[in-house]
């Protein structure tokens, strides 16, 4: 037994002398408790709210503040004609519009009854969903005071119209999500397993002295995965559209092009985790802890960015299928195109140029 209890206390000495043990038993946890924590909402804030209102009673005023006055609403942007709305919606400056019929007030006082159409942008439709519950909400409040300071009983009407995704279908925001899913599986996790397992069994120190040089080397290794990648994308897009209906409303020559741009961004990530780590097993941890669920968690895949709070806000910056999946469903679900998405393919392009410089030289010094 004083055997055994010796075994023990080393084997306890030997985990909290090894950092990287410590920092995977206590650090990992810790980390996603936060994530999870702040990012996991169901709760929708800092909505930008178009507004319509041609008679600028002190009816609609009054709904108007209360509207901003809401947690859930950042800002009021007033706008005169629809084709405002609708670029609003399309640059993803605005998730809700309210248009208030003329003669709001007056309508209201001499029929009791009015209307406003209330417009929502439905690309993330659980998103859609929270705003129009909200929207409805305030509109019923407002309705309810005034039935108890006048002798009419008022109604206000919401016209409800969800824009891009009028059926509200899920499918249309997790197939983006999906593809930037798979190829930083396929791209990152793959290369980097590929090359470590070359350096464990001995393989590449034969491949560096033959007389290729390093550079051909490593694109050797990837260009399957490219290739494959690319394949990918294309089954996923053509069972998107056939089964499931989802739209591609803009260029599919762009969407092809960006989809290859995130290629290389995921590849380049893949083989700078490779040169770092001398295992599978921690590039795998790597992958899977570094890139798959920042990938999930921090893109706006499940959940939207504008929910979580500032500093992981600011951090999803750093993630490169935040720029990729704004941009997949700017092409696909709004049918956008490069005019439109140049700030994120720019982001996008920045990072892969990064990241292909970092690997290259980090394999040079590495091996």
């Amino acid at each position: 037994m004083h055997a055994f209890l010796g075994f023990v206390r080393k084997e306890f000495r030997h985990i909290l002398r090894d950092r990287r043990t410590l920092l995977i038993l206590f650090g990992m946890p810790v980390a996603q408790l936060v994530l999870f924590g702040f990012v996991i909402r169901n709760e929708v804030n800092d909505v930008t709210l178009l507004i319509a209102d041609p008679s600028q009673d002190a009816m609609t005023q009054a709904l108007t503040h209360r509207l901003l006055a809401s947690r859930y609403v950042d800002g009021v942007a007033y706008q005169t004609h629809l084709d405002g709305i609708e670029a609003a919606f399309r640059q993803g400056l605005a998730r809700e519009a309210l248009l208030f019929e003329p003669g709001f007030a007056e309508r209201l006082q001499r029929e009791g009854l009015a209307r406003v159409q209330v417009i929502a942008d439905a690309t993330d439709p659980n998103v859609a969903n929270t705003i129009l519950a909200y929207t409805t909400a305030i509109i019923q409040s407002y309705e309810q005071d005034l039935a108890a300071t006048t002798a009419v009983s008022p109604g206000i009407v919401p016209n409800v119209r969800m824009r891009f995704n009028p059926e509200l279908r899920s499918v249309y925001l997790f197939v983006p999500g999906l593809i930037a899913l798979v190829l930083m599986l396929v791209c990152a996790l793959m290369t980097s397993i590929t090359i470590t397992r070359e350096k464990e069994v001995g393989t590449m120190e034969v491949l560096l002295v033959s007389p290729l040089r390093p550079v051909p080397i490593i694109v050797g290794k990837v260009v399957p995965y490219v290739v494959l990648s690319f394949v990918i994308v294309l089954v996923i897009l053509g069972l998107a559209r056939t089964v499931f209906g989802v739209p591609i409303r803009g260029s599919v020559g762009l969407l092809l092009a960006e989809c290859l741009l995130f290629i290389f961004c995921a590849l380049a990530l893949g083989i700078l985790i490779s040169t770092r780590t001398s295992s599978q097993q921690v590039a795998t941890m790597i992958a899977l802890a570094g890139l798959l669920m920042p990938t999930v968690l921090l893109s706006g895949f499940i959940f939207p960015i504008s929910s979580m709070p500032a500093p992981l806000q600011a951090l999803s910056h750093l993630i490169p299928a935040r720029w990729f999946l704004a941009i997949l469903r700017g092409i696909m679900i709004k049918g956008l195109g490069l005019a439109d998405l140049w700030t994120e393919t720019l982001a996008l392009a920045g990072m892969t140029g990064l990241f292909l410089i970092a690997s290259i030289r980090s394999f040079h010094d590495r091996l």
